[in-house]
């Protein structure tokens, strides 16, 4: 395997598509660098939306160089991606860099829509499916697109092996969430409770609130309040997304995505040993404790 319990999984889904349709892993490394140059970009201006302060047990870039030096870095990896791709000379580095912007859109568009829902009270679970699927699926799902692009795939397997990407990044974020809120510390980097403490609006929380439920009640009066919450509070929020059903549905909703992401790459007839990496890695996804 090419992943580390999800945090390379998208270079990982380049080489492995690129190979899963009869390329060279090793053709592919320059697309892979390119999307992991992505990931980090977004990682960089997430960070300074979020006003997260840590990430992977260290420090984030905007509060060790200040927020405009970390947002120029983050413009500057997104530009050499493109750079990374033009420079291979690939006969299908055009169709690449279309398939990254395109995923860049979507991510912006889904970040967007994520910044939104902290104004408002009245977030559906399907509007945040579908920023999930934005923020998160369609860089995986470019990912594995590009290394099928290089790796010489046809049109039909570049699809389904995106479509494949896409579905594993919606179990991932799925899965996120949960670590967001049950997570250990030491393993995630992130503080016990940190997105219930930034009144994160993840898919558990409003499975939650969409639940009419008594916890569900509860809970919107705790998330909604505008003072800061108490460690007790949090601990009871968290209690109340349990008890509304939200961790059992994320968990089994991220295991029905998984099964549709098999289809997918099922259906783009995959060589037998990527397949197997690419079935592992989407495993991998649900799995994970960090």
């Amino acid at each position: 395997m090419h992943a580390d319990s999800g945090k390379a999984i998208r270079p990982a889904l380049v080489l492995t598509s690129a190979e899963a349709v009869g390329g060279s892993p090793r053709d592919a490394v320059p697309a892979a660098v390119a999307v992991e140059l992505v990931h980090n970009f977004t990682l960089l201006h997430d960070d300074v939306m979020d006003g997260d302060r840590t990430r992977r047990h260290r420090p984030t870039a905007w509060t060790v160089f200040g927020l405009g030096p970390a947002i120029l870095a983050g413009d500057s990896l997104l530009t050499l991606a493109y750079d990374v791709l033009a420079a291979t000379g690939h006969p299908r580095a055009q169709d690449a860099s279309r398939v990254m912007s395109a995923a860049v859109l979507a991510v912006q568009e889904g970040q967007a829509t994520d910044l939104a829902f902290e104004k408002r009270a009245d977030v559906t679970l399907a509007e945040c499916v579908r920023m999930a699927e934005g923020k998160t699926g369609a860089l995986l799902g470019c990912a594995a697109a590009v290394g099928a692009l290089f790796g010489g795939g046809g049109a039909p397997q570049v699809d389904h092996l995106r479509r494949f990407g896409e579905r594993v990044g919606l179990a991932f974020q799925l899965v996120d969430d949960l670590l967001g809120i049950w997570g250990d510390p030491t393993a995630t980097g992130k503080s016990v409770y940190s997105d219930l403490e930034s009144r994160k609006k993840s898919l558990p929380v409003v499975a939650a609130l969409s639940s009419n439920t008594p916890a569900s009640r509860e809970l919107a009066t705790i998330y909604h309040r505008r003072t800061p919450l108490s460690a007790a509070e949090l601990v009871r929020a968290a209690e109340l997304i349990e008890r509304a059903g939200a961790r059992t549905w994320a968990q089994a909703h991220a295991d029905g995505v998984l099964t549709d992401a098999l289809t997918h790459l099922d259906q783009a007839a995959p060589a037998p040993r990527a397949a197997a990496e690419l079935t592992a890695l989407a495993h991998l996804t649900v799995r994970r404790d960090h």
